[in-house]
């Protein structure tokens, strides 16, 4: 019967501990929402190949990025935790790659106060992939 008491009491505490964790602290998307004005960078000297607006919202519904002369792309929220938000995007038509479509973005952005920095990765329609850095900073 003791084995039994502490099979429980450390069945109970492994419950509590993951509640915790659960309820860790970490970025919510009401803490980056607003519009960002960001930049899409590649190379060694950080060469400037897209200017982008992204709009996040208090919740995973209605974010966009809008880059030069087009519509708003909607952005999917996928993941969140730390100071980290993941989001996805495509198809679209790619603005370096007359003809191709991009068929997905993938974004992982870490952001602290109105600053935000990160990767990206885009899956281009004739199977190849390219990647970079991301920098932005939320409009006041």
């Amino acid at each position: 019967m003791r084995h039994s008491s502490a099979l429980l009491a450390c069945i109970s505490a492994a419950l509590t501990a993951s509640a915790a964790a659960q309820q860790a602290p970490g970025i919510k998307l009401a803490d980056v929402a607003g519009v960002w004005e960001a930049q899409s960078m590649i190379g060694a000297n950080d060469s400037v190949i897209a200017a982008s607006i992204i709009t996040a919202t208090r919740d995973t519904s209605g974010w966009t990025m809008t880059l030069s002369g087009r519509d708003p792309i909607p952005l999917r929220v996928v993941a969140v935790g730390g100071d980290s938000v993941v989001t996805e995007a495509g198809p679209y038509p790619s603005i370096l790659r007359p003809g191709v479509s991009v068929t997905l973005l993938r974004n992982v952005s870490h952001y602290k106060g109105d600053e935000m920095w990160g990767t990206f990765e885009a899956r281009y329609s004739s199977g190849d992939t390219f990647s970079g850095k991301v920098t932005a900073t939320r409009r006041k």
